[in-house]
């Protein structure tokens, strides 16, 4: 072994897309930036300069189109629109005369751009917001590009024509054109030095379904071409070199997986029902509409969580009701009559000051700011648009209406309001639309689930937001080590909330659902059956696992638990609850 000093290295990232591959290191060296000399350009030679560095941005934008063209190819129009914030960036006039005075002023074109994009890389690399490093590492990139065409370069990394069958790429960073030529060249998976969940090579990856690792800071310079490497993209974990019991123990792991699999995938078209005939009903979360197709495959009863957060951030301007519409028409076609939830936007504004689509001031503590329905109330437009671009979809398909953090009355017959409008003006303008439209809240926020029975005779149904009404309830954000282990599912008083919730539901007459990351997990799906939750909404990997253990217990011994469970205020004593019952799902009727 020629890398002796890593063996069985085991470094932990950012699982970026699931699944676990082992394989061999393909390393892929990217095309680096060598330090740049601030050159002085004699006077006489500027306007030649300029113009130098005005060419290299045309052949910057014919590569980012040819990527553009790549990505749509591979996976649909919603994707390929990643391509144009680097697109947005070169045609970004600031930039253009920025860059350009600086090239007056005698600095090399070059040096130019490497300054202009320097001071603005290193303000986004200092947020705490993963989101805004990641936009750092897109200007960097078009930096980069546009440098390596000015010293005649073309912006190429080594190319992806040399890596074989069953290679694993470790990189610094990887573009989402890499992530594509991967996938046609039958790559495994990816290690990389940075990136987040957001980022666009991520967000390409889970859409070819490529496990990857990313955020793992040195793992570009750990490993060797050649190396043995296992990507756990479940975990986020990456193994260099690996010690023949840990290999054995993946190799173990991938075989189990797949016996249980196909196992799992005889329950597809089988009722979500108990042993003794309760049932209930999963749906799918999806992040946009390409993954709406594979929704039903899964054995999905519709789709229970469209977050329309994706149609924002992967382009140079705020979408239209047109955007809207085409993304929902897509999402409802795909469905073939089955029900789609669509939550309206979720999102902070900050996020889309920083993209320059509104002019709003940086907020200090953004997570408790103007997000969600807040955003959308103080930015009618913005919600119209939306709307309009929903309702218009929903004559094609059912569709129910979903508002995110409802915290009082108020907030919610405001949001009605602007509704009602919106459905008054397509009469008006003989737009078919469905009249009888639900409308639902997230139940996300303390203060809500506190008032739920006041809101439940408000509304058609209740999605409880498990992943924000926990750390708002524990007051720990589930992202800072520090306090993650606080953010806790099975604390007293969130089962108890998640009771409450439940119970003004079914009291008003309404169904309620579950869509944040606890719905998901089998561990928890026993007692929130016992808890009496109507809907489950999951991630669509998720889907058959739940049915499983839905179809593997009783709901009068889970109501039993659960009647336990609340009455227990010892945190260790309810999860031994919960285990046990775990414990007895190996009866599993499949």
């Amino acid at each position: 072994m020629k890398n002796n000093k890593n063996k069985n290295l085991i470094l932990k990232g950012i699982a970026a897309s699931s699944g676990i591959v082992i394989g061999r290191v393909f390393l892929l060296k990217n095309y680096d930036i060598a330090p740049i000399d601030n050159i002085r350009i004699p006077l006489s030679e500027r306007s030649r300069e300029v113009r130098r560095f005005h060419e290299a941005v045309v052949d910057t934008k014919l590569e980012m189109n040819e990527t553009r063209e790549k990505i749509n190819k591979a996976l649909g129009e919603s994707y390929a629109k990643i391509a144009d914030v680097h697109l947005f960036m070169l045609e970004d006039p600031i930039m253009i005369k920025d860059v350009t005075d600086k090239i007056n002023k005698g600095i090399s074109a070059e040096y130019a751009v490497y300054d202009f994009t320097r001071g603005i890389a290193l303000s986004l690399e200092a947020e705490k917001d993963g989101y805004f490093k990641e936009r750092a590492a897109d200007i960097k990139e078009v930096s980069k590009r546009i440098i390596h065409n000015l010293i005649s370069k073309k912006g190429k990394t080594i190319s992806l024509e040399d890596v074989g069958k069953n290679s694993v790429v470790v990189a610094h960073n990887l573009t989402p054109a890499d992530t594509v030529s991967m996938k046609e060249k039958f790559v495994l998976g990816f290690a990389t030095d940075i990136g987040g969940k957001t980022s666009h090579t991520a967000i390409v990856a889970n859409g070819l379904g490529i496990p990857a690792v990313v955020g793992l800071a040195n793992i570009s310079q750990s490993a060797e071409t050649g190396d043995e490497i296992i990507i756990d993209g479940n975990k986020g974990l990456v193994i260099l070199n690996p010690e023949k019991e840990i290999l054995e123990k993946y190799k173990k792991e991938i075989k189990d997986f797949t016996v249980v699999k196909k196992e799992l995938e005889k329950l597809k078209d089988l009722p979500a029902s108990t042993i003794d005939g309760y049932s209930v009903e999963v749906f799918g979360n999806i992040e946009n509409p390409n993954e709406a197709a594979s929704v039903l495959s899964m054995g999905a009863a519709g789709i229970g969580l469209y977050r329309t957060e994706f149609i924002y951030f992967n382009r140079a301007d705020l979408p239209d009701e047109s955007d809207h519409f085409d993304a929902c028409v897509k999402v409802v076609e795909n469905m073939n009559g089955f029900p789609t939830v669509i939550r309206t936007a979720d999102l902070g504004g900050d996020k889309l000051a920083d993209l320059g689509l509104l002019k709003l001031e940086r907020e200090k503590n953004p997570f408790m700011g103007l997000r969600a329905i807040r955003l959308c109330l103080k930015y009618p437009d913005l919600f119209i648009k939306q709307l309009r671009g929903i309702l218009r979809a929903s004559a094609k398909g059912k569709i129910n209406l979903l508002y995110p953090m409802i915290s009082n009355v108020d907030e919610l017959r405001e949001a009605d309001k602007i509704l009602q409008g919106v459905k008054e003006d397509l009469r008006k303008e003989k737009i078919p639309f469905d009249e009888n439209i639900k409308r639902g809240i997230m139940i996300e926020v303390p203060c809500a689930a506190m008032i739920s029975d006041i809101l439940a005779k408000e509304v058609d149904f209740f999605s409880i937001g498990t992943n924000d009404l926990i750390q708002y309830s524990m007051a720990a954000d589930r992202v800072n080590e520090n306090v993650a282990r606080l953010y806790d599912p099975l604390h007293p008083a969130i089962l108890r909330f998640i009771k409450m919730i439940i119970d003004s539901g079914h009291n008003a007459g309404i169904k309620v659902a579950m869509c944040g990351e606890m719905a998901g997990d089998p561990f928890y799906t026993p007692i929130l059956l016992g808890l009496g939750l109507d809907e489950f909404s999951v991630s669509l990997s998720q889907i058959p696992k739940i049915k499983k253990i839905v179809r593997s217990v009783k709901i009068e011994d889970m109501k039993e638990f659960a009647r336990q469970i609340l009455q227990c205020g010892d945190r260790d004593k309810i999860e031994e609850i919960v285990e046990s019952i775990n414990l007895s799902e190996d009866k599993t009727d499949v």
